[in-house]
């Protein structure tokens, strides 16, 4: 295949190239781009999420305006609502997030670092009534994990 046939730029983004910055979707995460939502024109973004402050109320119930969500867990753990369901998702887990799926982050550990690639890259976030109520965050000071 020729370079000048691909509909996306080549991306290659080292650890010092980019910083956590806050800013993002969420103010108590800090975000680390990769580069991939330029390198495809907006069509993904592929970011670094990190827990930046204890959970206090979590995301609330919403949904992403989104074709294609994945969470990959690096570090840490956390405690999602998908639907009625309460899940644990520790380091090494996947999680597809169907779209129109309705989630509430409400737990996390203090090391949470997940890799998050979505689709579109400018995806939205609307507020969405929960099918059920959400257990109480554990605060930091516990060293117990849920």
């Amino acid at each position: 295949m020729n370079m000048t046939d691909l509909s996306t730029r080549f991306s290659h983004v080292k650890p010092t190239d980019t910083s956590f910055v806050s800013g993002g979707l969420r103010d108590f995460f800090t975000y680390r781009d990769l580069g991939v939502a330029h390198a495809t024109g907006g069509r993904v973004v592929a970011q670094l999420v990190r827990a930046n402050e204890e959970p206090e109320k979590g995301t609330g119930w919403h949904v992403h305006e989104a074709q294609f969500h994945i969470v990959y867990m690096l570090k840490g753990w956390a405690r999602f609502m998908y639907e009625d369901r309460n899940t644990l998702v520790e380091a090494g887990d996947c999680v597809h997030q169907a779209p129109g799926i309705r989630h509430f982050l409400f737990d996390y550990s203090p090391d949470m670092e997940y890799l998050e690639v979505v689709g579109p890259a400018d995806f939205g976030s609307t507020e969405a009534t929960g099918p059920c109520t959400v257990p109480a965050p554990t605060p930091w000071t516990s060293p117990v994990k849920p």
